[in-house]
């Protein structure tokens, strides 16, 4: 039985209909050879399948816009008008007959379409019979394989090569759409930024402190914070010029009045030498700048909170944003931290240990980076490696969430760190933990997200007694 009388082709180029007169070997999938002969070779093909019209889009813009509609099973007035004028009459009335067509009966007209919803729409729309089944998809095949050979005497093979190209990057650059909100390569930057200045605050810090503690070496004892030292030595200033009437000052800075009442006597009984204005004018204009880049560190470290509560909100509710931030770093992007098994994600950052290891032939690695998450800090030595290998594994589940999910949201992060908690719970004391399908059915619901509901297990037979 034929599947269609008439078959609707969507190209890049227009809109083609085709009249099938049956005597293909169609096998569904294409499983059959005699099938894959019959539509490889145009010298059959073109006996049973013949072109009855084509229309070519009028220019780029009404090719996007036609194909975006049928893409989306939208019926357009060039395609209606298209197929009123080319379809055989099908008991609506103002339809033309199509002279190739004419012998046809009104029931024995069938339009194959490519998708099923683009034929219910036709079908509503123009009252003829529509089919969208593996076998029209076959037909379908065939049209794009030898449309070429149909439309030889309208255009050229480059012509439709160039309209196929136009149309790909048009359709694409429309499809894809692109969330400045959800770009990792700032969350590169920012984490490479935030470890160089840390490097540099530190070294400043420590010049400051020695530079300083020729004038007022006991304040270094008193106040161990790298970030409260340099105001204070601001507020200080000439230590003996340090008396009560900046005690509020200093209490404000370090938060403790008896401290602040340690550091007056002890700018009073100093074994500092003396200091110049000149000296001292430098002094406080480095450790303004000091604080300057740690208040900017401080700023720092809340954007690169925020581009990862955006751009990979569950990774940054697992491990951390730091941790998270240092991996897609390393990684390259988070589509590459999506793309690496659990097993790479593990040794990330000790690629120099692991190569040793095998070309000594030692014992590899048991952590990379995950080494400073806080979930292999809280294990016990002998459970570290185990771990590290448990939270890899939820690391690259949470990046593939970030990676390929529309919806952000931290709450499957969430639900993997009460996970590993849970396991290190286990590993300390044997208790039972929960499974994974029921966590993230748990997380998925909370997200407001569907998921595909997962097979059941299978029931292990019982052994019969003998």
């Amino acid at each position: 039985m034929s599947p269609c009388s008439h078959v609707l082709y969507e190209c890049a180029s227009g809109f083609a209909l085709f009249e099938y007169k049956g005597g293909l070997d169609i096998a569904v999938g294409g499983s059959s050879l005699e099938s894959s002969a019959d539509l490889s070779s145009f010298e059959k093909f073109g006996k049973c399948v013949s072109l009855v019209s084509f229309a070519p889009f009028t220019s780029a813009v009404d090719a996007l816009e036609q194909i975006n509609a049928v893409s989306e099973s939208n019926l357009t007035d060039s395609l209606r008008a298209f197929l009123q004028l080319n379809m055989p009459s099908s008991g609506s009335g103002g339809k033309k007959e199509s002279k190739k067509s004419s012998k046809k009966s009104d029931g024995g007209v069938t339009l194959g379409v490519g998708e099923a919803k683009l034929g219910s729409a036709i079908s509503d729309t123009l009252g003829c019979s529509v089919v969208a089944n593996e076998s029209v998809s076959e037909l379908i095949r065939g049209c794009r394989m030898h449309f070429g050979r149909y439309v030889k005497d309208l255009m050229a093979d480059s012509d439709l090569q160039k309209a196929q190209l136009g149309l790909a990057h048009s359709y694409s650059r429309a499809r894809v759409k692109f969330n400045v909100n959800r770009v990792d390569n700032m969350i590169i930057q920012a984490i490479a930024l935030m470890d160089t200045l840390d490097k540099d605050v530190n070294t400043f810090v420590m010049r400051v402190r020695e530079w300083y503690s020729w004038h007022f070496p006991e304040l270094v004892k008193i106040v161990p914070d790298n970030y409260t030292y340099c105001r204070l030595s601001l507020i200080v200033g000439d230590k003996s010029t340090l008396g009560e009437d900046k005690l509020s000052e200093l209490e404000e800075i370090v938060g403790d009045e008896g401290k602040a009442r340690e550091i007056v006597d002890a700018a009073k009984t100093s074994m500092g030498q003396d200091i110049t204005e000149t000296d001292l004018a430098n002094i406080e204009s480095f450790a303004r700048r000091v604080i300057n880049l740690a208040e900017y560190r401080k700023n720092l470290s809340d954007y690169l909170h925020s581009k990862m509560g955006n751009v990979a909100p569950n990774l940054s509710a697992l491990v951390g944003d730091i941790v998270g931030a240092r991996l897609i770093s390393h990684a390259g992007s988070l589509t590459n931290l999506a793309k690496y098994p659990a097993s790479t994600v593990q040794i990330l950052g000790a690629e120099k240990a692991l190569f040793r290891a095998l070309k000594t032939k030692g014992n590899t690695p048991k952590y990379g980076l995950l080494y400073h998450a806080s979930a292999v800090g809280k294990a016990s030595a002998k459970n570290k490696g185990r771990i590290s290998r448990y939270l890899a594994n939820k690391c690259s589940m949470a990046s593939r969430i970030d990676c390929f999910s529309e919806v952000a949201t931290s709450a499957f992060g969430e639900a993997l760190k009460a996970q590993v908690d849970e396991r290190l719970e286990f590993y300390a004391s044997g208790a039972a933990t929960q499974k994974n399908s029921s966590a993230m059915s748990a997380a998925a619901e909370k997200a407001g997200v569907a998921v595909k509901p997962t097979k059941d297990e299978p029931q292990k037979k019982e052994k019969k007694e003998k």
